[in-house]
């Protein structure tokens, strides 16, 4: 069986969100052979770049912070308050780290486990064509290209298309 996920199947494994253990066990079938994981190239590059973007958000918050504190550090009555502002500050930092390293930790799974459908000039020109008549979003266009793309090339007796957004897909 063909199980086709996109970018949210990632986010939910890398920000560990609600969905964390349904899409471990995915990937755990996967890995045991069990089913046959595809995933659109750009749905491994998004998450990449939302994270990059996210942390670059998060270290200049931490950095207005931390000129913040130094300046309220001046003032005797503030000090002992400090304290719980600057792990406030520490978290965003470890946040970065730790998401940054899962990241690559279920990157390098999907891509042991996953048949990585490529970004072509033909689910291009396909996702292009797709926005206006479906309502989609240029990065759903270029998931849904995807999906359509190798449905049609791969062509399984059972297939199925996991998702978050039941109105777009």
């Amino acid at each position: 069986m063909n199980v086709y996920v996109e970018t949210n199947f990632v986010l939910e494994l890398v920000f560990q969100q609600e969905q964390l253990v349904s899409c471990e066990q995915i990937l755990q079938l996967s890995e045991a052979g069990r089913i046959k994981l595809a995933i659109p190239a750009y749905s491994l590059a998004e998450p990449h770049e939302k994270l990059s973007r996210q942390a670059k958000s998060r270290r200049e918050i931490q950095q207005v912070l931390d000129t913040e504190l130094r300046q309220l550090a001046r003032t005797a009555s503030y000090t002992t308050r400090i304290n719980s502002i600057q792990d406030i500050a520490n978290l965003l930092v470890q946040s970065n780290k730790d998401e940054s390293q899962r990241f690559v930790q279920y990157r390098d799974r999907l891509l042991k486990n996953t048949e990585i459908i490529p970004l072509t000039a033909d689910i291009l020109t396909k996702a292009a064509i797709y926005e206006d008549p479906y309502d989609l979003k240029p990065q759903d266009a270029l998931v849904y290209a995807s999906v359509i793309s190798h449905l049609r090339q791969d062509q399984p007796t059972v297939a199925c298309f996991l998702n978050r957004n039941s109105i777009l897909f």
